[in-house]
């Protein structure tokens, strides 16, 4: 376990090591004031942008707003053995071998490309790749292209080999590695085409291109590649294109050359930002890059001193008063800032002041930050929505953004590039999709006997399901699955409002029939009305047990005990939350139960 100040001390021993004193080379001297790093980091971000529509891998069932301890037990990071990994890829260009390790000397640092068939700039940069490859200036450097079949869009492999078969005749010098698995874009975050990975001799990590690299990038990187990258290893410089703030606290957009997200159709995406403070920004930014629809996570600094504006991480963490916060750019037409919001506090702990996982101090507060005036409706409906879910206070910043600086570049994707590095996040929520916001509004209704008629709720799609429900959500009502005991938020939720089928919204409890049982699941002494669920015998695992489903959609709830209460009628509905809607007494009304409020009384103990 990490002590309070060991995060600190792994970030200081950190920026030590990238600022390590060095000569500086022939070429860097030549370029005058412009390094590796400032080439690197100016003009990358023209692409072609796809949201993931891959399946998603199976999740975690992690409590949502639990108290976050320290070092998850699923992280889901980069693969330490990148460099075999590729090696082992099949390689499709006839003439250069069947396999990665036929075009990757092991001896020499490596550039990675990777595309897509459906990316017109892509396509319009691979004569240029493969140039680079044959030039004799790339020969201490490997260039290699990675293409992912079936993942981004892209085509299914067979397709995309037989495809390929038609092409490779203009590229004959350009290595296609083909990665059917989609790990490799998958762990990095790649989520725009082209992109590009710089990887050392021993295949880590060494900087991420999200969006096309330019010649002189290139050229850059072909002239360093000798020496192992090591004056990009070493800078502690900050990547130059990103939302700054000047002197009178107005939003500055500091322009990257061609810097425009494309989507498959060749049209620009429809970006929109919002900044997200949840600790450390290593895991934030690791975890954001995988949700689909967000196309880039960058580290910085949010909402500091404004007399210490561009601040060094040891600014920040001796009292700059800035949060390590990540600015999320996502594709609106893709996803929305409410289902961002919902990815965002199933990793944080919104109750802990000034501390996330192991982490202590302002620097690691919890915040939201926006740009645009009409996201503070959706932010102030998102902490309503979780502090009706705490009997501690919300401590989440909700606030618009004042300055926000990058961070160093050795900050920017560390975690792909450190492998077994510190993370308070388990990484792999970012594959289970949060369950959609009921677009169905019901009609008005004026007595309890009509909020509770089962016609009501018979709206829904059981087709779409997959696509509304958390893989948790699915699992339980539709396989009659079970949650892990002291798992879900629902367990510990007590505040006053009504339990509803997550799949059809039927009303199922009341908070006044719910209490403490210390079995680990959320239990009521009894239904809202026993019409609204049906019983059945279930005799798995060689048990009798009496299963409880709901009415109308039948979804698998739980299953009912005679270990109650004996002075409120003696029975345990033992339920799983994940089966469960929880809505809130005072938004009970506009959501549709309005006649159902006066049977919310106060629980009893």
């Amino acid at each position: 376990m990490l002590h309070k100040d060991s995060h600190n001390n792994k970030h200081l021993t950190q920026n030590k090591l990238e600022k390590t004193p060095h000569q500086p080379s022939r070429w860097l001297r030549n370029v005058s004031t412009f390094g590796v790093t400032s080439v690197l980091s100016a003009g990358l971000l023209m692409a072609c942008g796809q949201i993931s529509n891959a399946e998603h891998s199976a999740s975690s069932s992690t409590k949502v707003g639990s108290q976050n301890t320290g070092v998850t037990s699923s992280r889901d990071m980069l693969p330490s053995d990148t460099l075999g990994q590729m090696q082992a890829l099949p390689q499709l260009t006839k003439g250069l071998g069947k396999n990665g390790a036929a075009v990757i000397d092991p001896n020499k640092p490596t550039l990675v490309k990777f595309w897509a068939s459906w990316c017109p700039l892509c396509l319009g940069t691979l004569e240029e790749t493969e140039s680079w490859r044959t030039d004799p200036k790339f020969a201490d450097l490997n260039v290699v292209t990675v293409a992912s079949p079936g993942h981004l869009n892209e085509k299914a492999d067979g397709e995309f080999s037989t495809w390929y078969a038609g092409v490779q005749a203009d590229y004959p010098q350009l290595p296609v590695l083909i990665d059917a698995s989609g790990k490799l874009v998958n762990k990095l975050g790649v989520q725009v085409y082209p992109s590009w990975a710089i990887l050392d001799k021993n295949g880590n990590l060494v900087y991420l291109v999200k969006g096309n690299m330019s010649e002189e990038q290139a050229y850059s990187l072909a002239e360093n590649a000798n020496n192992d990258f090591a004056e990009l290893k070493a800078s502690s410089a900050k990547p130059a294109a990103t939302q700054a703030l000047d002197s009178n606290s107005k939003i500055e957009t500091i322009k990257q050359k061609d810097g425009v997200y494309y989507n498959d159709q060749g049209k620009a995406i429809n970006t929109r930002s919002i900044y997200l403070a949840g600790g450390c920004f290593w895991g934030v930014e690791a975890y954001m890059e995988r949700v689909d629809g967000v196309i880039d996570a960058v580290s910085g600094y949010a909402n500091g001193a404004d007399n210490k504006p561009n601040p060094s991480y040891e600014q920040v963490i001796s009292g700059s008063g800035h949060a390590e916060a990540v600015k999320v750019t996502y594709d609106a037409d893709k996803t929305d800032l409410e289902t961002i919001l919902k990815y965002y506090f199933r990793v944080i702990d919104p109750t802990s002041l000034n501390k996330q996982g192991n982490d202590r101090g302002v620097q690691y507060r919890s915040g939201i930050y926006y740009t645009d005036k009409n996201d503070k409706a959706v932010v102030d409906a998102a902490v309503k929505q979780v502090q009706s879910k705490y009997k501690q206070k919300i401590v989440v910043e909700n606030e618009s953004l004042d300055n926000f600086y990058v961070a160093e570049m050795y900050h920017q994707d560390y975690l792909a590039k450190n492998p077994n590095g510190y993370c308070h996040i388990d990484l792999s929520l970012a594959d289970d999709k949060p369950a959609a916001t009921a677009k169905t509004k019901l009609a008005p209704v004026s007595t309890v006997a009509e909020t509770l008629a089962a016609k009501r709720y018979a709206g829904f799609d059981k087709n779409v399901l997959k696509n509304t429900l958390t893989k948790a959500q699915y699992d339980i009502t539709q396989n009659a699955g079970t949650e892990r005991a002291f798992s879900h938020e629902y367990d510990d939720l007590f505040a006053p409002g009504i339990y509803v089928d997550v799949v059809s919204g039927e009303p199922l409890f009341l908070s006044t029939d719910k209490y403490a049982s210390g079995c680990g699941w959320p239990s009521f002494t009894k239904p809202i009305d026993m019409q609204v669920i049906t019983q059945h015998d279930d005799k798995a695992f060689n048990m009798v047990r009496t299963e409880i489903r709901s009415r109308v959609a039948d979804s698998h709830l739980g299953h009912v005990f005679p270990d109650g209460p004996k002075d409120r009628g003696g029975l345990r509905y033992c339920i799983n939350g994940g089966a469960l809607q929880f809505i809130p007494v005072d938004v009970m009304p506009q959501s549709g139960y309005a006649p159902l409020v006066k049977l919310v009384k106060p629980a009893k103990s």
